[in-house]
């Protein structure tokens, strides 16, 4: 294989658009920071999104690999953009063991970063227990023994590892402190998140059930799990319109509009059971992406702006 599709393999299988996910609620809290305190250092929000990135790589390179088997039968049910992994090992392109040394070091150079973030930077004595909390959720999420998708508390974790804990770091390690207005912001978002986690286990549910991936949707049913996404996705509408009472700009709520429109009709369709044309879910995953991100963009725009 040559150098130039080795590069193409690792970038597929280290999937960069899902870590605007990740990234984006970080910088919303050096946002929220800067507007509340009139802090915001560069260097430090640089290294802390290194770091953030570090950590969803290793949660996504270790995914590839220990979802190999449910990855490998999802393939030949049915590719999804949005689930069954990139399918960078299924097709030989790299040796499935090459994704979980990457995890593995993804980790390590993780810890360096924030070893340089709390001794260099003196951001806080939480800098490096956060990081830790973000390690935990997100490269146990599929590693064994924890393997945090089986137990039917993945999808939480999920929640509040890129919900909460990206917001609240970004903050933290700005000012050393973390602000009430950090939590109701992270109700949403991490409401968001939650759903397109729960939304994405639908194409794969067939094969995680072969496989005992005992997920939320496996353990429900999709047809309860439809129902739950349609309830996840009123507490987030709620959440929004709660944040506006405690240091989030009304304009919030109007740049937003556009975002909660996409979010009723997903919830629409879903509680039809759309979802049951691959076609269509297909959709639903990416317009439930545009969910949470949009979410996300709204308030780091209504602090800007």
């Amino acid at each position: 294989m040559t150098t130039g599709r080795k590069l193409a393999a690792w970038l597929a299988l280290s999937r960069p658009p899902f870590h605007s996910v990740g990234v984006l609620p970080f910088i919303l809290g050096g946002v929220l920071a800067w507007r509340q305190q009139g802090v915001f250092r560069w260097d430090v929000c640089a290294w802390g999104t290194l770091g953030v990135v570090l950590i969803m790589l290793a949660t996504y390179y270790a995914g590839e690999y220990w979802d190999y088997a449910e990855d490998t039968l999802s393939t030949r049910l049915g590719r999804s953009r949005f689930a069954g992994g990139s399918g960078v090992l299924q097709r030989g392109l790299l040796p499935r063991h090459a994704a979980l040394w990457a995890s593995v070091v993804s980790l390590l150079l993780a810890v360096g970063v924030g070893l340089i973030l709390q001794l260099g930077y003196r951001t806080g004595p939480w800098t490096i227990p956060f990081g830790v909390v973000g390690m935990l959720g997100g490269f146990f999420y599929s590693t064994r023994p924890v393997r945090w998708v089986r137990t039917g508390w993945g999808e939480l974790w999920i929640a509040f590892c890129y919900g909460w804990l990206p917001v609240a770091v970004g903050y933290y390690l700005q000012v050393g402190e973390i602000a009430p207005p950090v939590h109701w912001l992270a109700i949403p978002i991490g409401l968001t998140i939650f759903n397109v986690i729960l939304l994405n286990e639908f194409p794969d549910d067939e094969a995680d059930l072969a496989a005992g991936k005992t997920n939320l949707t496996v353990r429900l049913g999709q047809a309860r799990a439809a129902y739950l996404y349609g309830l996840i996705s009123l507490g987030s509408w709620i959440g929004m319109l709660l944040s506006l009472s405690h240091g989030v700009p009304t304009r919030a709520l109007w740049l937003d509009r556009p975002i909660l429109v996409v979010s009723l009709t997903v919830v629409v369709l879903v509680l039809r059971g759309r979802w049951r044309d691959r076609a269509t879910l297909e959709k639903l995953c990416a317009a439930n992406l545009v969910v949470n991100l949009g979410t996300t963009a709204a308030y780091i725009l209504a602090f800007v702006s």
